[in-house]
């Protein structure tokens, strides 16, 4: 991984970091899905034993765990101390807001394997149903979290080859014969759904199945996730566009490496989400602790923060303040004009569905 960012155990990676952003010398709860059970319970019982299992320490200080997706890392070194200072301010009791930094879904699988996590934020809010569906969060968590537990925005993004030899100005590009488009494979992707949903919503209802198929008929091959993806066109040179997510090219500029890209019109509203987990926070004792810092992303400071790092804010003073950053988009769909999670998956990417009718007929 990049900057040695990651600990790494048993070939898993994650990176886990403590108060300040310094890392954590303990073992990934990851390696849940690699070692199977008895791997995955002592990975687990190391990482209370490196945490302290959260909760309540010596002194009255409160310790709650974050387990966010892995983009968000920049944002949460601002957040977590303006946080904890506005805690100890409010109460006169000290925090330490732990953190986790893995993809959404590995996150998620860690969660309900064990990771003691007391908020998740995650990239989409599948992730957070499959939570809910182990049983850790309740249902309704929308209605019991600001703006329904969307805590940034994103879009989806096309990236070009420099100069943009192709001549790429929106989606309908995408469908010309020839073209080479890279994207990963929504079935093992999160991001690559939001992609395929983006596609799908590019034209009208009635076209969109023959749109879709055209386009995939440019997508070559089909790599495993994200990540994966974008070694394919900036590493091995494939491809003449890239789909990916708005934040990650801005982050991609702001680390000095700026790349040509275009936001389409219409777009899909990529809403991050975040949660606490009910079953967790409950058992430590750190419930108000957890919710409080929810509520903190929601506010200008720690929206800034996001705003910052190539995320979308959803608090309405700093979305103007950044309005020169994130170009307008008319036409913005989201999960819900979709029918909401549940039926995304089952229409477009469950076995069967629409996508793998659509790989059927390349």
């Amino acid at each position: 991984m990049r900057d040695g960012e990651v600990e790494k155990f048993l070939g898993m990676a994650v990176k886990m970091e403590g108060a300040a952003g310094k890392p954590l010398g303990i073992p990934s709860p990851v390696a849940v899905a690699w070692w199977g059970r008895a791997g995955r319970w002592l990975a687990v019982g190391f990482l209370l034993l490196g945490l302290g299992g959260c909760g309540v320490g010596s002194h009255g200080e409160v310790r709650i765990l974050l387990a966010s997706f892995a983009v968000t890392r920049d944002a949460y070194r601002q957040i977590i101390p303006a946080f904890e200072a506005h805690w100890l301010a409010q109460t006169g009791q000290r925090v330490r807001v732990e953190s986790s930094y893995a993809g959404s879904a590995t996150q998620a699988r860690a969660v309900i394997e064990g990771l003691d996590a007391d908020v998740v934020a995650l990239a989409l809010g599948l992730d957070v149903e499959r939570i809910v569906a182990a049983g850790l969060i309740r249902p309704g968590w929308e209605s019991r979290t600001p703006n329904q537990g969307i805590v940034t925005r994103s879009v989806a993004a096309i990236v070009t080859r420099q100069g943009n030899p192709r001549g790429i100005r929106s989606w309908l590009d995408l469908a010309r014969p020839g073209l080479q488009v890279i994207t990963a494979n929504p079935k093992t992707s999160g991001g690559a759904r939001w992609n395929f949903l983006a596609l799908w919503s590019a034209v009208p209802e009635p076209q969109a199945l023959e749109f879709a198929t055209q386009v995939y008929k440019n997508v070559r091959v089909l790599p495993r996730d994200s990540r994966e993806a974008t070694d394919v066109f900036f590493q091995k040179g494939q491809g003449d566009v890239l789909l990916t997510y708005e934040h990650e090219v801005i982050l991609a500029g702001l680390r000095g490496q700026p790349l040509p890209y275009l936001v389409p019109d219409p777009n899909i509203s990529i809403d991050q989400a975040v949660a606490v987990v009910d079953a967790n926070v409950d058992r430590k004792g750190t419930r108000a602790v957890a919710e409080a810092f929810v509520d903190y992303l929601f506010t200008p400071e720690a929206q800034r923060a996001f705003a910052e790092v190539g995320f979308r804010p959803v608090e309405p003073t700093v979305a103007q303040e950044f309005a020169w950053r994130y170009p307008p988009v008319e036409k913005l769909v989201t999960v819900a004009d979709l029918g909401g999670w549940e039926t995304i998956q089952n229409r477009f990417f469950a076995d069967g569905a629409l996508f793998d009718r659509i790989q059927a007929e390349l």
